[in-house]
This record gives structure tokens, sequence and C-alpha cells, in this order.
């Protein structure tokens, strides 16, 4: 490890109660934990934030926008031969309603996707890779995903989140000359960070890694959860707890990132998962019971897994607003063929005004779903910080693609809850829309939950004003300190607050912007009461905003929604200097834009004139019990086995023969 790498882990696990920017004296031990786990991983940026952090701030530069980025033609044309042979050998070789039956992905079927090379897209080619751009990558992905959901899955959680990613960006150069190379010969891997008590609050974590006497290897004892590709990896990047560094006569955890061996002692799959959709999957409970990692098989730092995740995850999840796209254009095809094919009443019913309005939403839709994600992808291929950007992408197309299988299967009728094997041997169109929608229910949950991504982004949205009043929220800042504090927020919002204010009203004219100039003016205006309108609620609710969690939604949903509205009218006036024989991309544009104003409009009265208080007492007496006689007259569901009961991993294990994962009393 070199001194850099050693210099960066200590400074990381040094202690963060400068780094927070929130008051942590009435949280309890487990919140202030959580908040010091979350404060210490987050990624710092350049402090100058990108087209969505400016956004959030109040600032609409349509020039970051253009022109829309676009692929060279060698690019391109590397892109379109691997999707070209892609498709083919999917549609010669897989049946993805078999996979969906069967719970597999044929052997050879993966053997070929690895000659073609689909593993190792991601693999620099000083290492045996292809070394494609993130736009190709994604592009072979949106194909595979608008097929099968399964198998998209299988090559993404393998490359955005498994080895090839963090070793990339992280990995030393023997970790990455031994390891990608491995993956380049055909090798899989798989992300371990869930537990069965830990999703978004890594606190909690109980898998421990504990570093021998003789420095040479840790010992790793833990259970994960929900491991994609767990059950079939060689390779196994594994988040676990190592020894805690004591800042200010406090422990603060240490979150370390291991490449596995999968076929190391002590490693072993207890159960695979079986989920509503995708259940071609590989998808297990994996134990780890003191295996040996040897040393060098620290990627980045002792203390820096977290941060590596999420890092990572800021590419990673890019596959998703691809993989959604895939499906949206698979939809859009659907319901264009049985719009024209079903006749009720006289009328096609993609003529009938009720089928026009879904399909127009989905073609819509889709667009700026399109817009978005390549929008992403060729600002990481330049290397620009896209924390914001990927996390809106990612919250707005697995949101969209939810609402654009749901409007399908409407359209569809009973032939859309109807399954395609059914359809198939009665002899009809066999569109696999009961399928898609099983599969794609899942997106709004992994890599991040809307609700977490709502979040993650209030959190990063409101950075630049959290820095501002960091010493007048932090606990402890001597008197002076907090005086020049006062000062300095003074100066910033005598200017600044104004002219959100006066911006609101009087937003740019945007003449040169042709017929979506109305929509640029409204992303100016929308942001400008955005800005004002998060400052209000920190002003308002300070170091309690964190648990204002639907007022932050709905301030993010309005963000999201300008972005997306953004990067849709760039993409359509790039995509209108070119030559169209048919379809105006203006109008799909123009659509989207007027539909998500709508949504944006309530969000706003949302803000204004929401019912939480109400919402959230009620809750607090259902969770008393005050309504369980509303659950009478129900079949309650068979209850556990009691003989059975889940041993949680404790920080070290016991060899008695007495620690299993389920065991009897």
């Amino acid at each position: 490890m070199s001194h850099q790498t050693l210099k960066l882990a200590k400074e990381a696990a040094a202690g963060h109660e400068e780094q927070l920017l929130i008051g942590t004296a009435g949280m309890n031990r487990g919140q202030r934990a959580a908040m010091e786990v979350a404060e210490s991983a987050r990624d710092q940026g350049d402090g100058k934030g990108g087209f969505a952090a400016q956004l959030c701030l109040g600032r609409f530069d349509p020039a970051m926008l253009t022109p829309f980025p676009k692929q060279s033609d060698s690019d391109r044309r590397i892109g379109d031969e691997m999707v070209r042979a892609v498709s083919v050998f999917l549609t010669d070789h897989l049946d993805p309603d078999e996979v969906d039956e069967t719970r597999t992905i044929p052997q050879e079927v993966i053997e070929g996707l690895k000659r073609l090379g689909v593993f190792r897209m991601k693999v620099p080619q000083e290492y045996g890779g292809l070394g494609f751009s993130q736009v190709n990558y994604n592009r072979v992905i949106m194909a595979i995903a608008s097929y099968c959901g399964s198998t998209a899955v299988l090559v993404s959680a393998h490359q955005s989140i498994g080895v090839p990613q963090p070793l990339k960006m992280f990995g030393t150069e023997a970790q990455k000359s031994k390891y990608l190379r491995r993956i380049a010969g055909g090798e899989l891997s798989a992300f371990a960070l869930t537990e069965a008590e830990v999703g978004s609050d890594p606190a909690r974590m109980t898998t421990t890694a504990k570093l021998s006497d003789d420095g040479a290897h840790y010992i790793l004892n833990g259970v994960k959860l929900w491991t994609t590709n767990g059950p079939i990896a060689q390779l196994i990047v594994v988040m676990a707890q190592t020894a805690a560094k004591v800042s200010r006569g406090r422990a603060c955890p240490q979150i370390t990132a291991f490449i596995v061996e999968a076929d190391s002692p002590g490693v072993e799959v207890t159960h695979r998962c079986d989920f509503m959709g995708l259940r071609g999957i590989q998808n297990g409970l994996i134990r780890f019971d003191n295996v040996k990692v040897p040393a060098e098989n620290v990627i980045w730092g002792e203390g820096l897994g977290l941060k590596l995740a999420l890092k990572t995850l800021n590419t990673g999840r890019l596959t998703l607003p691809a993989a959604c796209t895939g499906i949206g254009k698979q939809c859009l095809s659907i319901v264009r063929q049985w719009g024209n094919d079903r006749v009720q009443w006289g009328l096609p019913i993609g003529r009938h005004e009720a089928g026009s309005q879904k399909i127009a939403f989905i073609a819509c839709t889709t667009f700026a779903m399109e817009a978005v994600t390549w929008l992403t992808s060729h600002w990481v291929d330049q290397g620009l910080d896209i924390r914001i950007e990927a996390a809106m992408a990612k919250l707005f197309c697995t949101e969209a693609t939810w609402e654009i299988v749901d409007q399908t299967m409407q359209l569809r009728g009973g032939r859309g809850y109807e399954r395609a094997a059914s359809l198939r041997a009665r002899g009809e169109a066999a569109y696999p829309v009961e399928r898609m929608m099983r599969d794609c229910r899942i997106n709004t949950i992994i890599e991040g939950t809307s609700e977490i991504m709502r979040l993650y982004l209030a959190r990063e949205a409101l950075d630049p004003h959290l820095k501002l009043a960091a010493d007048l929220l932090r606990d402890g800042i001597p008197l002076k300190r907090k005086l020049m504090a006062t000062g300095r927020l003074v100066r910033f919002y005598v200017r600044w607050y104004p002219a959100q204010l006066f911006g609101s009203v009087w937003p740019k004219r945007y003449r040169s912007m042709g017929r979506l100039r109305s929509h640029y003016r409204y992303i100016d205006r929308a942001s400008h009461k955005l800005a004002a309108a998060m400052f209000g609620a920190m002003a308002r609710h300070r170091n309690k905003l964190e648990r204002r969690q639907v007022l932050l939604g709905h301030l993010m949903d309005v963000g999201t929604e300008l972005f997306a509205m953004a990067a849709t009218c760039a993409y359509a006036r790039s995509l209108a200097s070119q030559e169209h024989s048919q379809g105006d991309p203006l109008q799909l544009a123009d659509l989207f834009c007027l539909q998500a104003r709508g949504r944006i409009e309530q969000h706003f009265r949302a803000i204004r004139w929401g019912n939480q208080r109400s919402a959230n007492a009620l809750a607090a007496q259902v969770l008393s019990g005050d309504f369980q006689w509303m659950e009478q007259g129900v079949i309650s569901p068979q209850p556990p086995d009691p003989s059975l009961k889940f041993v949680a991993p404790s920080a070290q294990y016991e060899h008695d023969g007495l620690n299993t994962f389920a065991e009897r009393s």
C-alpha cells in the first residue's frame, strides 16, 4: 500500500467532528454513529458542483448542456457492433420466459456472452478487456434489459458494482494486473454490502475483519444478504468493519472493502433468494466464517470502504437508467402495435383518447429517459462530477419506468396480466408485459431506494448552505466563530435570496431556444423557486430538517423533474438539427415538459399545504395498536416456525458448532 493511500486512509479515519454540518447533541448513540459514518463517506467532489447542483441553487445554465454530448463515429461503430452481436446471440439462444420459469440462465448462454466479451466491457484494454466507454456499455445494457432483465442484472452486477469498477477507480497496479486479467479471462464477480439488519444504515454493520498479529491477513466473519451473483461468482467485493479508530475519546467505525476469493475456506452460500421478478438472477446469502483475506486485498485503504461504495455507485447506478430506457422502448413498441391492432367500438384502442394519452405518455417519457441516460453517460466519459445527476437519473428513470409498464399493462388489459407462455400457447402474440412488470418493480429499491435517493439528493443539494452555516449548526463552537459565521451568512444571503425571489418572477427570455423557449423559461423560474424553498425549509427546521423526509422528497422531486426537462430539451434540440424522415423530437420534448410542469406544480402545492402532521399522528396511532380493530375479519398468513430462529452474526464467532444460520432450539 502506497504512502499516499495510507495517508488518505488515516485522514478519513481520524474523526469527523469538523466535517459534521448538523448538530448531533440531541441524537442518541445510534443516530450519531449513523450520521458520522454517512458524513465521513460523502464524496466532497471538486467543490464546484455540476449542472444539477447549480440548478438547486437557482442557477440554470443551459450552456452546460450545449452542445449535447455526442459519440464519435469510431466509438459509435464499436457500440453498434456489440449491440448487434449481443442482440442476435440472445434472440437465437435465450428464451427469457424460460429463464423466468426455471430460474436459470443456461450456462451455455453465459459462456457465449463471455466469448462475445460482454463480461469484460468495462475492463481496460491493457488488462485484456474491451475498455468500453460508459455510453457503449450502457447501450449494451439497454439492449439486454429490453429482452431479459435477469441477464442484464447478471452482466451489470458483475461490472458496475462488482470487482471491475472499484478496481478501475481505486485498485493498486498489482490488484488490477491480477484480478482484472482474471475478469477478462471469464471469472465473474459480486458485491456484498447488505446485511439482514443493515440496508442504508452501514453504522450497524456486523461483518468484521480483524487484522492478524503479523499484519499479513484479515480474519473475516459475518453474513451478507442479497449478494447478486454471489452464488456463482469467483471474486467478491466485501464490506466489513475493521478496527475502530479513536478520535477525541470516541471510537469511530471503520468500514473497509476487500477482494475475497469465493472458494476460500469458510466462504459458504447458505441460501439462494427467490424474488417476485428477475427470477433468473443468482442472488444469495453468504456466510464468512474465519475467512483469511490477504492484507494486500484491501481496496484503497482501511476505513475507505463506504466512500468507495458510494463513489462506485455514482457510476454503477447509471446502468439502471439505461436498463429502464430499454424497458421503456420495448413498451413503446408493444403499445404501438397493440394500439393499432386492437379494435373496440369501431376504432383501434390507440385512437381512443384514453389509449392515446397512455401512448403519448410512454413515448415522451421514454424519450426523456433516453436523454437523461445519454447525458449522464457522456459526462462520466468526460470525467465530470455526476454525484447528483446520477442519483437524479436513477430516481427519475426507475420511477418513470414503473409508470410506463403500468400504463402498458392497462392498455393491454387482460392480455397484459396474462403470462407470455399462456398467450403463446393459445396462439396470441406473447408480449411479456406481466414479466416486465415483475422484473422492473425492484428498480425503485435496489442501489438506493427512491426514498434514500431523495434524502441523498437533499443532503448534496443543501451542502452549500450547510457549509455556510456549519459553525452555527455544529455543537460546541465558540461564540466568536458563531458571530463570524453569522456575518458570512448575512453577506451571502442579502444578495442571493432576493435574486431567487426576483428570478422566480422575472426569468430570462430564452428567445434563441425556439419552440422550447417557454420550457427554458419555466426551468429558470422554477429553479429560483426551488432554491428559495430549500433555503426556507432549512431556516425553518434547522437541524431537524433531516426528519422532514416528505418535504425533502417533494423538493428533490422538483429538482429531478427540472433536470430531466433540461436534459430532454437539450437532447431534442440536438436531434432536431439532424435529418429525420419521420417524427419530430421537439414534439416529444414539448409534451414531456408540459407533463413535467404539471407534476412540479403538484409538488410545490404539497410543500405549501402538505398533510404530513396529520399522517404522522395517524401512523403513530396505528403503530401503537389503536386501530388494531381494523385488522379483524382477515385470515392471517402462517406464522413462522417457532423452532427456527435467525442467529445474527456476532463480532467474533465461537467455534462450538452452534452458530448456524438457522438452528433448532
